[in-house]
């Protein structure tokens, strides 16, 4: 990939319409990519993707024009060009549900993605104890169960042979569910006869035993074994987080979970030139947003919305369901606040114009949600989300829609997901799971995101789910539903005019043309025609945000 001026500028713009040249003797320096497959986020009456050969951007960071059929008479010394190296150039991708301190952490701590047993387990606990401090308490997160030999969840008597007295805490891969050995578990005070806190539940045996497993609010009661991290430490995750990002072709993130201490931090950061991404920021609930939030925003970060919960996750059995989970008839998952809570917050979010992001995994979750906006007469042009609208009940899939509720939805969680959700739910009730296409067809609008670090966040493997509906290795199974795969024109919509339009940004992102923010997103490979394994093999070779190259392989 070659980066240079060079002198056919007059030749490539040649014949440019004369309005776009500087009407001011003042040098303009103009940015002109080129030699690239650029697909503009458009399409024809047809349907079929436009596609430019150029695309002209001022120093303001904003598109000037696309070539063709606009030019200038520029000279050389005026117009930059990038050579694309005959690559392939979209609007700019961006992650529609992300935790980017998450992202950072598990760079910077215990990666225990992609674990493959108990067993490894307790040897990668084991490695990783040797050397540390004998007071420290060792914290990972990453491990999932799904297809290991053992077919069940680590516990504390898996832990403890080779931790003894140190204290182990272990979160899986979706944040809503962590083991602890029995050191950690007697330091937090966790006996057999402890009673489940509102919102959460502790796994036991049997015989009543604790097993170590502690489901969404019960992780709270360990919680302060673990050394909070001071301001250095989380402006640390944060960038490693953001350059991470960028170095996946992601130009920006819908910021989940946010800590209200951040704002500042990330801020800062931007200031420092050391986050190379655009941010909307979703803050924990805890009363609204504050309008000094508002204070903290720059050029790439935005502070406009509240995340709420409304229950856990289908893989730890969090997720609330309207019947009984199949493989565990005595639950229905988790309620994380009740209906009289929610319609308090959903009150306050209107007259505070606070965009509400709710998370809701199961299917009676995601009623509730439906039922308290229909009681209070909200509407679309407050664009409030439903954060993962993973399970909803087929009667409610229309629902979403007629309300002007946005769906923010992660394909990597069904190809990740549908490995054990028939077993969660049943094969009846994976119809109205992970339902992109329906949503769509219903006239939602879809956000893409990953959750990463739930999942890895790269957005080849996203964009690769939502239109195979395949795990990475081409495969399907019972219950699958391969009618909800998407087209590569709708699936490069999850990623950028879906998340414009869900963070009020539509004006300005989602779309290559002019007036909007120059942020491409470059692969060596065209996303919109390759066979669908070789989606996965697709790299990453320029991520530009505003005209500024923030990365490049």
């Amino acid at each position: 990939m070659r980066l240079a001026l060079l002198s056919a500028a007059a030749l490539l713009l040649s014949a440019c319409t004369p309005s776009l040249k500087p009407e001011t003797e003042a040098t303009e320096k103009v940015r002109v990519f080129t030699n690239a497959t650029i697909y503009t986020g458009l399409t024809d009456a047809a349907g079929v993707p436009q596609t430019v050969t150029g695309v002209l951007v001022g120093e303001d960071g904003r598109i000037m024009a696309t070539i063709p059929p606009m030019s200038a008479d520029w000279g050389e010394d005026e117009v930059e060009i990038i050579d694309l190296g005959g690559a392939f150039m979209y609007p700019g991708f961006t992650d529609a549900h992300a935790h980017l301190l998450g992202i950072g952490e598990r760079e910077l701590t215990l990666n225990l993605e992609g674990t493959a047993s108990v067993a490894e387990l307790v040897t990668r606990v084991e490695a990783e104890l040797d050397g540390k401090p004998k007071g420290s308490v060792l914290v990972g997160r990453g491990w999932i169960e799904t297809g290991w030999p053992e077919g069940r969840m680590p516990m504390a008597s898996d832990l403890d042979p080779v931790t003894g007295t140190r204290k182990v805490i272990l979160g899986r891969s979706d944040g809503h569910a962590l083991v602890a050995n029995t050191a950690a578990l007697k330091a937090a005070g966790i006996t057999n006869a402890t009673p489940d806190p509102d919102g959460g539940r502790i796994e036991r045996d049997a015989s009543g035993k604790a097993t170590g497993i502690l489901i969404d609010n019960a992780m709270a009661l360990v919680e302060p074994l673990i050394a909070k991290p001071d301001d250095a430490a989380i402006s640390l995750a944060l960038e490693t987080g953001a350059k991470v990002y960028a170095s996946r072709g992601w130009t920006g993130m819908h910021n989940m979970s946010v800590d209200r201490q951040h704002a500042p931090l990330l801020k800062r950061l931007d200031e420092e030139g050391k986050l190379p991404q655009r941010i909307y920021n979703a803050f924990n609930v805890g009363g609204l947003l504050l309008a000094q939030h508002r204070e903290y925003e720059t050029a790439r970060i935005t502070n406009r919305a509240v995340k709420l919960y409304m229950d856990g996750a289908l893989g730890s059995r969090g997720a609330q369901l309207i019947a009984p989970y199949t493989d565990r008839p005595d639950i229905s998952g988790l309620s994380l606040m009740d209906d009289a809570r929610l319609a308090e917050l959903m009150a306050e979010a209107k007259a505070a114009n606070v965009q509400l992001a709710i998370h809701a995994i199961g299917d009676l979750a995601n009623r509730r949600i439906l039922d308290a906006v229909e009681a209070g007469g909200y509407g679309p042009e407050l664009r409030w989300r439903i954060e993962h609208t993973q399970v909803v009940h087929p009667d409610d899939l229309a629902r979403i829609a007629a309300l002007g509720l946005i769906a923010s939805m992660q394909p990597s969680h069904a190809i990740g997901d549908l490995k054990f959700a028939p077993a969660r739910l049943g094969i009846d009730r994976l119809r109205g799971a992970y339902a992109w296409a329906t949503l769509l067809d219903l006239g939602t609008v879809v956000a893409g995101g990953s959750d990463a670090p739930v999942e890895f966040g790269s957005p080849t493997i996203e964009f690769y789910a939502a239109v195979a509906r395949k795990d990475v290795q081409g495969a399907s199974g019972e219950g699958w539903h391969p009618e909800e795969a998407v087209s590569r024109t709708r699936a490069l919509a999850l990623f950028t005019t879906g998340p414009a339009y869900a963070a009020f940004q539509e004006a300005d992102l989602g779309t290559i043309e002019q007036g909007k923010f120059a942020d491409f997103t470059v692969f060596d490979r065209d996303l919109m025609t390759v066979p669908e394994a070789d989606i996965l093999k697709a790299q990453p070779l320029m991520t530009v945000i505003a005209g500024d190259i923030v990365w490049q392989r």
